[in-house]
């Protein structure tokens, strides 16, 4: 009996630890230096859940001697403001721009610890936060859990211009570009040859697809390749000094394209399509799996309705 208690106490014991760790919600940020003053906070190549709290994604900040440029806030209120000590061990200078690169919940559910005033966003971007926001937030609680508790959708308070714009001693170059979503906003430094790519660039990663266009993806992607980079920062993945992510994404787009097209015009249904091997370039992406069930359901339907529209409904069978 003694030994019985024992075990129990010890489980107990066990699981109270764990809840208490769990409680603390902690997304241990350690920013990692890939220039000249500038870190990125790498996200984990995952889905969203439970465990991570929505730590999937990249956000990087350029030190200047104006102050810190950030550019991503991360999931929720904790991460954004996790990511502000995180910057704060790395340098005193205050947050004095936040820029927001697509309407992502993952990218922006962070604002709530910077002033609205210093965060700004493109046009289209502004207009999907207001849009999106809530049913995002709302969604992102579904998937990870109290990791949200607290965060509240803030709209940057700043439109932002296309063009150059110079903080410091650092000259970036913000780029207008789309596919990804409606409105995508890379930046480029010419003082470090850093290019934060946003979602326009998954690296090891699936990319994800739920307001996608395609073609339009990959002529930003043509843009972004044109850029004397040194160093590429993709919205999910390791950053590199090579050009994975830009082949990779490129590739996995260009596949999953002609595989939509392809599927619709010879008129396979969407059990038939989701029964496909995936070819292994593709499958060794992280979660390449679920992304390719993600992106037929997303953009499968207006395929068939095309194929329909053409005369394209040979069956193969």
């Amino acid at each position: 009996m003694k030994r019985f208690l024992r075990i129990v106490c010890t489980a107990s014991l066990m699981l109270v630890t764990a809840l208490l760790a769990a409680a603390d919600f902690d997304y241990d940020l350690s920013p990692r230096k890939v220039a000249e003053d500038t870190w990125v906070v790498v996200g984990r190549n995952e889905d969203f859940s439970f465990e991570n709290g929505g730590n999937i994604v990249n956000s990087a900040f350029i030190v200047t001697e104006e102050g810190v440029v950030l550019i991503d806030t991360g999931p929720s209120r904790r991460f954004g403001e996790q990511l502000r000590k995180a910057i704060a061990r790395i340098t005193d200078k205050p947050v004095v721009r936040v820029l927001i690169t697509h309407h992502h919940p993952d990218h922006f559910l962070g604002n709530q610890a910077f002033p609205a005033a210093s965060i700004a966003a493109l046009p289209g971007t502004l207009e999907g936060i207001r849009r999106d926001g809530e049913s995002f937030n709302e969604n992102m609680y579904r998937l990870t859990g109290d990791w949200m508790l607290g965060t509240e959708v803030t709209v940057p308070g700043q439109e932002l211009t296309p063009g150059p714009i110079t903080v410091g001693r650092h000259r970036l170059e913000l780029l207008a570009l789309d596919g990804h979503t409606g409105t995508d906003l890379a930046v480029f430094d010419d003082s470090t040859g850093v290019l934060f790519a946003g979602d326009l660039l998954f690296h090891d990663r699936a990319p994800t697809t739920p307001n996608a266009n395609i073609p339009r993806w990959l002529a930003s992607i043509e843009r972004l390749d044109a850029l004397p980079y040194k160093v590429l920062v993709p919205g999910h993945g390791a950053p590199t000094t090579g050009r994975a992510p830009i082949t990779q994404t490129r590739a996995w787009l260009q596949w999953l394209q002609a595989t939509i097209r392809s599927g619709a015009e010879n008129g396979r249904d969407l059990t038939e399509m989701l029964d496909l091997p995936l070819p292994p370039q593709q499958a060794r992406l992280a979660v390449s799996g679920a992304e390719y069930r993600r992106s037929l359901s997303h953009l499968y339907p207006a395929a068939e309705q095309a194929a329909l529209e053409h005369g394209g409904t040979g069956h193969e069978h």
